[in-house]
């Protein structure tokens, strides 16, 4: 099972993309700002990253740039879920290895089908149903 960790500072976005995911057999684990972020990305390497920019303790983008500096989260897929609708701050993301940049409020479905995408070698169950 493929696992994805959420960082998202809104409890109510957090939980409508665990939930979303997990009915699409993803494993979520979640991170509230980006300093947990941080520590659970390089502790617990997750298969995935959904990560908003604007968040206490430092930006998505800060989260970024460390990941792509460590050698166990430089390879880790992406996906930008933001309200920020600057360019440039998009054009920087993909830049610093952000796979996927998605506007909020996210469409689920496209997210899942972009991490089912990124991820093809890991086994994630899409047969569940979806309600």
């Amino acid at each position: 099972m493929a696992k994805v960790l959420v960082v998202d500072d809104s409890r109510l976005q957090v939980q409508l993309v665990k939930t979303a995911l997990e009915r699409k057999g993803f494993a979520v684990e979640v991170a509230m700002d980006a300093v947990q972020a941080g520590m659970q990305a390089i502790r617990n390497v997750p298969d995935a990253i959904v990560l908003d920019i604007n968040m206490p303790g430092g930006s998505g983008i800060e989260v970024l740039k460390r990941l792509r500096l460590s050698t166990k989260t430089q390879g880790i897929p992406v996906a930008i879920v933001s309200g920020n609708e600057d360019p440039d701050v998009r054009q920087v993301a993909l830049e610093l290895g952000a796979t996927v940049f998605l506007p909020k409020p996210v469409d689920t479905d496209q997210l899942c089908d972009a991490l089912t995408r990124l991820l093809p070698a890991v086994n994630i169950d899409t047969t569940r149903a979806k309600s």
